[in-house]
C-alpha cells in the first residue's frame, strides 16, 4: 500500500512539470517521509562503539534509492543522533569530508598558534576557496567547524564553490532567545539551507605558553629537540597546553557522540577544522597507533574523503588526485549524485 502511494506521489510531481531529476528526488523524499509513522527505526549497521548525543532537536528519516540526497525535512533544525534502527532498513551510506583550515596571518608569521583566534591570510583565503572547488560535486547535508574563526572561513568560503548552491546557516543555540532570533520562516528557504554547527571540541590543540610565541625563537631557546617534542609527541604537553593525545580525548569524543550518528544515518558531512583535532579525528578512522599518528601530515585546504558504510570508513584521499572521475567510480551512490547534479544544473 505505501509502495503504491509512493509511486502514485511520483506520477503526481512528474505531471507537474518538475524540471530535474534532483528536484524531484528532493519533493518525492519529503513525500516519502509523510509515510514513514514515527518510531521506523534505520539500520545503520553492527557497532559496539558506544554513541551518545546531549542534544534533543528533531530528526528525519528519508525512503530513497539514493543515500547523496539530501534527508532533512527541515534542513535547517540540528538532526538528532539517537538514530533510531529498523531491520527492515538497509545500512545507509554517506560521505564524510575533512579539510584543514587555510593558511593564517599566524601561520603566515610562523607563530604558535593553538586556540588564539587568527584569520587567514589571502592564500588561505585561496586555499579555501580551491578546497571548495575540489569538493564542489560532492554531496554535503551538515557541515561541523571549531569555534575558531579560521576554520569557520574554511567552510564558508569553501561551500560558496559547491555546484549544489546551498547556503551554510550557523547555528545559534546559546540560549532560548538566540533561537528564537536566528528562526527561518520559509520552509523553502529552509531546503535551501545546511546547518553549520561550531564545536569547541574541534578546535586545535591549546599550546599552553607557546601560543603567540615564533617557532624558530622558541627552539634557539629551548632547543630544537625539546620543541620537537611539543609539537610531535603524543603524550607530551608544551607548558601548561594540551598534548596530542589530550587533544584526541575532547575531539574523538565529540566526533563519536555528535558526528558519527549522523554519517550512519545517512547524513553526508563536512568537517572544516585543525591540524591537531583532524589527526586526532583520522586516528580514529583509520585505527592508527600512536607513532603512526605523530607522523601523519595534513596540508592546509587539501580535502579529504571518506565513504561510510555498513559501519567501516573507506577513505579515498583527496578528491582532487588522481581524478575527478576517479572518485566517483568510488562509489555508485556518489556517481549518480553527480549526474543529478548535471542534469538540474546544465
Amino acid at each position: 500500500m505505501t509502495a503504491t502511494t509512493f509511486h502514485q506521489a511520483i506520477s503526481t510531481l512528474q505531471s507537474h512539470g518538475y524540471v530535474s531529476n534532483s528536484v524531484l528526488h528532493q519533493e518525492c523524499g519529503n513525500i516519502s517521509m509523510k509515510l514513514i509513522t514515527r518510531g521506523v527505526r534505520l539500520e545503520i549497521g553492527s557497532s559496539q562503539r558506544e554513541r551518545h548525543c546531549s542534544r534533543k532537536t528533531s530528526g528525519s528519516i528519508q525512503a530513497s534509492s539514493s543515500s547523496y540526497q539530501t534527508s532533512e525535512s527541515n534542513p535547517i533544525s540540528i538532526p538528532s543522533n539517537g538514530t533510531n534502527k529498523d531491520p527492515s532498513k538497509k545500512p545507509s551510506e554517506a560521505a564524510l569530508i575533512l579539510i584543514r583550515h587555510g593558511e593564517s596571518l599566524w601561520n603566515e608569521k610562523n607563530l604558535f598558534t593553538g586556540c588564539v583566534d587568527v584569520p587567514l591570510t589571502k592564500k588561505g583565503v585561496e586555499e579555501a576557496v580551491e578546497a571548495g572547488k575540489r569538493i564542489s560535486n560532492i554531496p554535503i547535508d551538515m557541515i561541523y567547524t571549531s569555534s575558531l574563526i579560521r576554520a569557520q572561513m574554511t567552510a564558508m568560503l569553501a561551500m560558496t564553490q559547491h555546484r549544489r548552491k546551498k547556503v551554510p546557516i550557523v547555528m545559534h543555540d546559546e540560549n532560548e532567545q538566540a533561537k528564537a532570533w536566528s528562526q527561518i520562516f520559509s520552509e523553502e528557504t529552509k531546503k535551501q539551507c545546511i546547518p553549520v554547527v561550531t564545536a569547541w571540541q574541534l578546535n586545535e590543540r591549546m599550546y599552553g605558553e607557546l601560543q603567540g610565541l615564533n617557532k624558530q625563537e622558541t627552539a634557539d631557546k629551548y632547543g630544537k629537540e625539546q620543541v620537537h617534542e611539543w609539537r610531535r609527541s603524543y603524550d607530551i604537553p608544551p607548558p601548561n597546553g594540551e598534548s596530542l593525545e589530550m587533544c584526541a580525548e575532547r575531539a574523538v569524543a565529540y566526533f563519536k557522540e555528535q558526528i558519527e550518528p549522523q554519517l550512519q544515518a545517512g547524513k553526508n558531512v563536512m568537517i572544516a577544522a585543525h591540524g591537531n583535532s583532524l589527526r586526532s579525528i583520522i586516528m580514529y578512522l583509520d585505527k592508527l597507533t600512536s607513532q603512526e599518528v605523530i607522523s601523519l601530515e595534513l596540508s592546509t585546504g587539501i580535502p579529504m574523503l571518506y565513504i561510510v558504510k555498513e559501519g567501516k570508513y573507506i577513505r579515498r584521499g583527496s578528491p582532487a588526485a588522481p581524478t575527478e572521475a576517479g572518485v566517483y567510480a568510488y562509489t555508485k551512490n556518489l556517481a549518480k549524485y553527480r549526474q543529478k547534479l548535471d542534469e538540474m544544473l546544465h
